[in-house]
This record gives C-alpha cells, structure tokens and sequence, in this order.
C-alpha cells in the first residue's frame, strides 16, 4: 500500500516523528455531532482478521483499524510514522526502523522491535500458507524465498531486534522502496502469546491489537464493530467512540442503506445509477483515480485456456473503449497494459492494441481461434467464475456478450461467495476468473510481480522464465530508464501471452455523508484510517 515519494539510491532516507501525521485533524470552530459514531460499508465478510491470512479488500479494510505497522500514509498517500518515528538506510538495503516508546498493545504492554521479529517470521513460514508471504520474497529480505521454500528455518529472516525499540532489517539488495512495503498489512505485528493461546485468537475479546480501535462485536455476515482502544500512543487524538463496518455484498443494498441514513460511507456503488446519483446527490458521489486494474485471469494450466491462442482471442475481443465509457462511465480508462497509467516510476510503451480499432482486433481473434480449433462446428465452451457483486455481473454479462457476438463462444456465468470465490481461486478451479489489484505500494513491481512464477497472487498460474528474468533484473537495475525499460519488456510478454486480460483502470468510486470529514478520499491507494475522521453535527 505505497506512496508516490521518490527516492534516490544513493542518498540516506530519514523520516522523523510528525506529531499529528495521521490522528484527526478538526478545524478550530468545527461543531461535531454529540455521537461519534460512523458505520462504514465492506464488499464482502472478511475472511479472517489474522494479518497473516488477509486476501483482500474486506480484510485490510478493517486490520488498518486494529493494528498499525511501523510506517502509515497520509491522506496524499505519503509515508507518515506508525509504531516507528525514524527510518533510515545508507545503503537502501540494511534498514533501521526507530519505535517509539510509548506504543502498546490493547492489554497495554508495550509494542517491541520483537514483535515485529516475531510476525514477520510466523508471515513466511510455509506453515502458515500466508497469501502475502511474497513480499517479504519481493522486497529481497535476506532468506525470505529459501524460507517460504521450505529450505530454511523462519528464524534466519533478514530481521532482528537491536533492542527493544530498534528493528533491524537486511534484504539481499537495495531497495529504495523499502519503507513502502512497510506499510503493507503483511508486516503489522501480532502478539505472540495472543496468537498462541490457542483457540480463535481474532474472537472480540480475545484480540489484541495495536491499532487505535479494538473489536468489540462481530456477528458474521452482519457487522464487525470497533471501538477506541485506550492504549493506543495517540487515542488522545481519536474522535469517533465507535466504527461499524457492514459486509453487504450488493452494491444496490449498500446504496439504498445509504439513502436510508444507514450507512455513512460506501465502498462502491451500482454503475447503472452513477448519473442518477450525481444529478440527486452530486456533493456526495466521488470518483477520483486509483491505484488499480480490473482484469480477468486466465486458467493457464488446464482446460481450453492453457492455449495462448485461445486467451490473446478472449482478450482482444473485450471492447475496453466500450467497457470503460458505456459499460461503467464513472470515469474508468480502458487497460491496455497491467500496471496503471498513474503508477510512480513508470512511463508506458505504446501499445499496439490501443492503436487498432475493435473490428480490427475482433478480426484478429477470430483468426487466432480458428487456428486453435474453435469455429461454429466446434464452438469454445468455458465458465467465467466472478465472486457476488452486482457491478461484477454486469461486467461479466456485457463480456460473454462480446465473446458469444465475436467469436461464438458459450460461456457460462458462475458467480460464488467471498469465501468460496477464494477458494475456487486458490485451488484453480475455473477457466476465466475476475481478479484486480490495487497497489501494495506505489510502483510497477506491485502489479508485475503478480505474475512471477513463485507469486502467491499468480491467479492464472502464468509460468515463463524470460518474464521472471525481465523482473528480477528490473530489482537490481540502478538506472530508473532502465528499470522503466524492464518493466515495459514484462508488459510486452503479458501482452503476447494473455495470462490475463486488463480491463480498466479503477476510479475510486464512494459516496459519502456531507458530515463524514477526514476520509482521505484523494489517496491514490485508498489507504483510509478510522481514526483520522469525525462526523459533524447535521
């Protein structure tokens, strides 16, 4: 979850404490509402509140308001402090992250640099099967691949506890970027005897966290509900006495609970109703650009999409013009490429798709799936899995109807819930599945490294050597246009091989209460805190 903040190789990085970096900042004069209380809107259940097993959306969303890591970011997606107050490098490559003193957990001992030993090292454990365990891999911390392989003890992590409040970390090259990836949900720390207590540790009242809310209800399927935690190092400057998230899966129940009052902010809502919206409402409805690419993954190990033919003919006949201007029309722009055009860091190659009309590559597909056997007497037959959400429906509907239109295929809509939608993806059990990614941090290696063939997040199973050579060798580049050069070369082999097919560029699209303030609605990753928003009178 990263920033838009240049480095330099060379020079040495320091950040220092920024006393109201991130609590609520009220106006002098600001009249607030006698009751603090904010209800927030989740796409789904979150599937698990250990950091270690978050997968999505639905799960960060929520741990960014019970744990805190060592580094935050501001409402512009800046780095701002968390548990550490400096961070420094010389080299970019040993780092040294200050605590400070006065951050505890939720029973109130003291939050340590062993903590984060601890947590990081349970994270790559291949025991634990972590969904994020890649970073770790792809900040090049010194053995973090040998220990997800299997091949060394979790205790051999390239990080370690100076002193109580000095954490030491030592990744195998520089990495400018480094205190970006600090700021993941991945590195959040747990408490190792709460996680070893046995039984379910994230139950309300079991928990213990170090964020600035704890959990004090949950009923599944209906609402987690947060309140201040007293022991937080800044709770003096948090407003809101309680935050509820609401997991509704609907994008139109989420928006008439909304209308209702019910609600005070969304996390999205129907397409269909944007002008509606706008025209009723115009002061409450927001779109700005994100960090993030729609896409549907292909399955590239089995069934009729391991053939490269087959997906570059799928992937062509999407109408992405269409797609982005009539199909959503909130503001969207068409994905010819992975990695989003406001990514830091990266200057897009042209691309030959973008330069030919939709007959044009129509054309093209058709001839790609003859010469791989599909035509009217043997029409292509697929399933095309997108978990429950009416804005993924319409997407999926509108995309059979490209493929059936151009190409004749029969295409079976399967829509599954959060949970059992992971499941299908983590066991491969699909054809063609709806995916996306919004930035880990701010630049192309979050997107492009979901294709290595060692990622977690490798959705499609996508394996090809000549790709992982390209992204290794953009890691050690020192060259900014080389490295830019590197991922180009990686956008080109997706591009020839179609392991997946972008689809737009996210827009941010919310609504939100005129008396909501403090949301940091132009953070190009969508990094919001509870604590930094209070609700006026009205």
């Amino acid at each position: 979850m990263k920033i838009p903040v240049s480095f330099t190789l060379s020079a040495l990085c320091v950040a220092t404490a920024l006393t109201t970096a991130f609590a609520a900042d009220v106006p002098p004069g600001t009249v607030l509402a006698e009751h603090q209380t904010l209800v927030r809107h989740l796409k789904d259940e979150p599937a698990s509140l250990d950091p270690a097993k978050a997968v999505g959306l639905p799960e960060i969303q929520v741990l960014r308001d019970l744990f805190e890591g060592l580094v935050n970011q501001n409402e512009k997606g800046e780095l701002v402090p968390g548990v550490a107050t400096q961070w420094q490098s010389s080299d970019n490559r040993i780092w040294t992250f200050k605590l400070r003193d006065n951050a505890q957990w939720s029973d109130g001992t003291p939050v340590t640099a062993q903590d984060f030993v601890y947590s990081w090292q349970r994270m790559v454990d291949p025991k634990m099967t972590s969904p994020f365990a890649w970073i770790f891999s792809l900040a090049g911390m010194t053995h973090a691949q040998a220990i997800i392989d299997g091949k060394q003890s979790p205790t051999t992590l390239g990080v370690s506890a100076v002193d109580a409040h000095t954490l030491k970390v030592t990744l195998d090259k520089p990495l400018p970027w480094f205190p970006a990836l600090a700021a993941n949900v991945a590195l959040y720390p747990v408490k190792k005897n709460n996680v070893e207590q046995g039984g379910d540790w994230t139950r309300p009242g079991n928990l213990v966290g170090n964020g600035a809310f704890v959990l004090k209800d949950r009923v599944v399927n209906e609402k987690l509900v947060l309140v201040p935690n007293s022991h937080y190092w800044d709770h003096a400057k948090t407003v809101l006495t309680q935050v509820t998230f609401l997991p509704v899966n609907q994008e139109s129940a989420a928006t008439k609970r909304y209308l209702a009052n019910d609600i005070d902010i969304t996390e999205s809502f129907p397409k269909n109703l944007y002008q509606k919206l706008k025209k009723e409402i115009p002061d409450q409805v927001f779109t700005p650009p994100q960090l993030g690419t729609y896409y549907y993954a292909f399955n590239t190990q089995k069934g009729p999409t391991a053939d490269a033919r087959v997906r570059l003919a799928l992937s062509m006949t999407i109408d992405r013009r269409l797609m982005a201007e009539k199909v959503l029309g909130t503001g969207e722009k068409p994905a010819w490429r992975f990695t989003p055009d406001v990514t830091a860091g990266f200057t897009p190659a042209p691309s030959e798709w973008e330069e030919m009309s939709q007959q044009e590559l129509n054309a093209q597909a058709k001839t790609l799936l003859q010469a791989a056997g599909y035509g009217p007497s043997r029409p292509l037959d697929l399933t095309l899995l997108y978990n429950t959400s009416e804005n993924h429906q319409k997407i999926a509907i509108a995309v059979a109807s490209m493929w059936k239109k151009n190409l004749g295929v029969e295409v079976k809509l399967k829509n599954q819930e959060w949970k059992t939608y992971i499941d299908s993806r983590n066991t491969g059990n699909f054809d063609v599945i709806r995916a996306s990614w919004v930035g880990d941090y701010n630049e192309p290696s979050t997107f492009l490294s979901l294709l290595s063939s060692t990622h977690s997040g490798n959705i499609a199973r996508f394996n090809n050597p000549d790709y992982d050579k390209i992204l290794q060798q953009a890691a050690q580049e020192t060259s900014a246009t080389a490295r830019n050069a590197d991922y180009n070369s990686a956008e080109r082999i997706i591009a020839s091989q179609a392991p997946i097919a972008p689809i737009y560029q996210y827009t941010n699209g919310r609504l939100i209460k005129p008396w909501l303030k403090g949301y940091p609605i132009n953070n190009p990753e969508d990094v919001a805190y509870s604590r930094t928003m209070y609700i006026l009178k009205h």
